[in-house]
């Protein structure tokens, strides 16, 4: 009794910790899940919380930065728009719960479910076999929907645009595993390969729905039928316009707002105050860019910003048992954007250059 008791405070733990550094419902997918299924509600958690750090990271130097105000999945749960940000949200959130449900099952942390071995001894290609642990992404897609899709029970246009959102993120799972093989023959000759299919890192992953993303489809409704409220017809024109979507793509409903100006009711800070990037080593095009794209086009300036910092340095261990430590002073020199000089916020005119976020 006393260990089930220590496992229970120890999961409300980890959840409790999840959900005050997110703000997102994920209790929202432990909530709607089987009470059979309840043994898969850590991992589903913590696929939860991964793809809200990936989603961030991904947006890290956009208008819109992955926001915890948009984190949040229902339709009946606050979240009112339907943007082409939104369908990033449902893929790589749902991407993230179906991963680590099928890392966790392939080690070993689940009673009912191991490796896929369905295809071992057959042949894959030329000169190899399948063999070895793949990763079992069947399982992980299907416990996952259990808990992802159940939070869509409408048959709008919104609930029918995020549950397809959902499986293109679980179809970028798959799209995105790795063969590996492992060579067998006389002396190392590698006359034939074992293979096994093994999941990417998931900042593939979250590479591969940003691409997506930037390709996301705007669905045009039949507005004359779509009048008809939750008739027949209604929902055989949602139904039309979502089939002639492949379901890998992303799709949405509605465009984004401007993101540059601050929005309390849609919980958008705008862009003044953020951070943003003029120089520095391995910067790629797009992040040497950010200064303009969140200050200069939104209206506003870039101010420099010098911090002197200390840390430890020139550490030295000394006989016995010390290290000791120099304090080195740094001036760092940090770029954000600010106001100009008697303006409101955000009067300049801006370019517009597509969807920008």
């Amino acid at each position: 009794m006393k260990s089930n008791t220590f496992i229970i405070f120890t999961s409300i733990g980890i959840y409790c910790a999840i959900f005050h550094t997110s703000a997102w419902s994920v209790n929202n997918f432990l909530m709607t899940g089987p009470k059979a299924y309840l043994t898969y509600s850590t991992s589903v958690a913590m696929g939860a919380h991964s793809g809200i750090e990936e989603c961030k990271h991904q947006f890290t130097w956009e208008r819109w930065n992955c926001p915890e105000s948009a984190l949040q999945l229902s339709t009946h749960n606050r979240l009112r728009s339907a943007t082409r940000e939104t369908s990033f949200v449902h893929a790589i959130s749902s991407a993230g719960v179906m991963y680590t449900l099928t890392r966790n099952c392939s080690m070993g942390d689940f009673d009912n479910c191991g490796c896929d071995d369905s295809r071992n001894g057959r042949v894959g290609g030329r000169g190899w076999v399948w063999g070895g642990c793949s990763d079992n992404v069947e399982f992980g897609e299907r416990i996952s929907k259990l808990f992802v899709d159940a939070l869509e029970t409408g048959q709008d246009a919104r609930a029918l645009m995020n549950l397809h959102n959902n499986e293109a993120g679980r179809l970028a799972v798959k799209a995105t595993m790795k063969r590996t093989c492992k060579c067998h023959g006389v002396s190392g000759s590698c006359s034939i390969q074992t293979c096994w299919l093994q999941l990417a890192e998931f900042r593939e992953i979250g590479n591969y729905l940003k691409i997506k993303y930037d390709q996301a489809q705007k669905l045009e409704m039949d507005k004359r039928r779509m009048r008809a409220g939750n008739s027949a017809d209604s929902r055989g024109a949602t139904a039309e316009t979502f089939s002639t979507v492949l379901a890998t793509e992303l799709v949405f409903l509605e465009d984004s707002p401007d993101y540059c100006v601050r929005n309390a009711s849609l919980g958008l800070h705008g862009t003044e105050g953020r951070e943003c990037l003029q120089s520095g080593k391995n910067l790629s095009q797009w992040e040497r860019r950010s200064c303009r794209r969140l200050c200069t086009e939104c209206g506003l300036k870039v101010e420099e910003k010098r911090t002197e910092i200390v840390t430890s340095c020139n550490c030295k261990f000394h006989w016995c048992c010390m290290v000791k430590c120099q304090q080195c002073k740094q001036v760092v020199t940090k770029h954000y954007c600010s106001r100009r000089d008697g303006s409101s916020p955000n009067t300049t005119r801006r370019r517009n250059r597509g969807h920008k976020r």
